[in-house]
């Protein structure tokens, strides 16, 4: 028991300073024995080892993941941005339990309630800023909206200033720098949970195709890499995860990058994925029905030289799109992971083993919502980080001016401003020559 309990603590990274630490926190939070995998998988898998145990427990509550995901995409994009919410705030409630048992807090006053208040206050912002950008014209339409989105901004600031103030009035001598910590992570828990799920939503209004390309890029890379690490894995990749491996790694980038170009190739086809999701003011409802751009039309390109020796093709027709999913599924694989080595790196440095103990798999988790993964912020560590690389691409390499809201902002004018902007407009097209050739014709 001594040697298993030294070799947990290596693994582990804990140093001097880590039991400085403990102790002036009270100590790390006791392992929990108990094993939350459903009864009627233990009794069906009894008689395998525990190894391929933990094999068939992973496999089929993946499968159950992946239907549950299929099903969402069916329902449209309201369900997803409404999962996305709760996804969102279950991670959140996860991160900050933890620091509630790390430090031992729940003894401080008014901090529950504030780290929620914060939660709150974080979403009308950026939820805010969303339905302004995305719904202008149903915002412009009603009274109550335009107002609340005139001031949207003061109103958010007035109302962090609010919780700002409770939290300096919340401060009792004897637990200063305790407050100041979970102040702290109250916060950045908000920067890595609440901005990525914003950017989720805003990478979904942009077509249903960066949205789920992106996610079943980092799920496929998860599950090949578990998988090639399974049966083939022999070289340790990082100290942080054990039990990674540079087989897992190297074959989880191949698959990942063959299913992404796959999955574009028959999701291009098809509108109701590659049409930005757009609000429709006459109906009331979501709409995805557009002439799809030239990212989602088939184009002929040249295979290089060295190549078509191997291949036998000298062209190859493909969706541009195809070529902007290899850049996703290659930072899927070779950039994703590292969320999961910075929540194991987070995990080991606090002692984190809230999570289920099964005598076949023992890992560290943010939570045991799921048997055999861990918590749902377990699933989504990798899907934030790519949440925010799907986000600054688009801006950088696709998205352009969107005339359609230039359109609708100019409408909102005044009428001595519409007419600067139109005397503008026609003497900018005049001297490029432009307004003369149309008038002629």
């Amino acid at each position: 028991n001594l040697q298993e309990s030294e070799s947990e603590n290596k693994l582990d990274g804990e140093t001097a300073s880590d039991s400085e630490s403990k102790s002036e926190f009270g100590g790390s939070p006791p392992v929990p024995t108990s094993d939350d995998t459903p009864e009627v998988l233990n009794r069906a898998l009894s008689n395998l080892s525990s190894r391929w145990k933990n094999w068939w427990v992973r496999g089929i509550l993946t499968l159950a993941m992946i239907t549950f995901f299929f099903i969402i995409i069916y329902l449209g994009p309201m369900v997803l941005m409404t999962i996305v919410m709760c996804v969102q705030i279950k991670c959140f409630h996860e991160i900050i339990t933890i620091g509630y048992n790390v430090y031992h807090s729940y003894d401080l006053p008014w901090f529950r309630t504030l780290s929620w208040y914060f939660l709150l206050c974080v979403n009308y912002f950026f939820y805010g800023e969303t339905v302004t950008d995305y719904f202008f014209t149903l915002v412009q339409r009603e009274e109550p909206l335009r107002i609340l989105s005139k001031y949207h901004r003061f109103i958010s600031f007035a109302l962090y200033l609010t919780g700002f103030c409770m939290f300096v009035l919340s401060l009792v001598k004897k637990h200063y720098r305790l407050q100041f910590y979970m102040f702290g992570w109250t916060h950045v828990t908000l920067l890595i949970v609440v901005t990525q799920s914003h950017l989720i939503i805003h990478n979904l209004f942009e077509g249903m195709i960066w949205f789920i390309v992106p996610i079943s890029c980092v799920i496929c890379n998860d599950i090949m890499a578990y998988m090639f690490g399974f049966f083939f894995g022999r070289t340790p990749l990082i100290k942080l995860s054990p039990k990674k491996t540079w087989e897992g790694f190297i074959g989880g980038f191949f698959a990942t990058v063959l299913f992404g170009l796959l999955l574009s190739y028959v999701m291009s086809g098809y509108r109701c994925f590659t049409c930005p999701v757009e609000f429709n003011n006459d109906t009331n409802s979501f709409t995805v029905d557009c002439e799809p751009s030239e990212l989602f039309q088939l184009q002929e390109y040249n295979i290089p030289l060295v190549l078509q020796s191997v291949v036998g093709w000298k062209t190859v027709r493909m969706y541009p799109f195809q070529i902007h999913s290899i850049a996703l599924s290659t930072f899927a694989s070779l950039i994703g992971p590292f969320g999961g080595f910075f929540a194991s790196g987070f995990k080991r440095a606090f002692k984190i083993k809230t999570a289920e103990y099964n005598p076949f798999c023992f890992a560290l988790h943010f939570a045991n919502t799921i048997p055999g993964h861990g918590g749902i912020m377990d699933r989504f560590d990798c899907q934030y980080l790519m949440a925010t690389f799907v986000n600054v691409y688009i801006a950088s390499f696709i998205r352009g001016p969107n005339p359609s809201k230039l359109i609708q902002q100019f409408l909102t004018l005044r009428p001595d401003q519409q007419l600067h902007i139109f005397n503008t407009l026609k003497a900018h097209l005049v001297d490029k020559g432009m307004l003369g050739s149309l008038e002629d014709a």
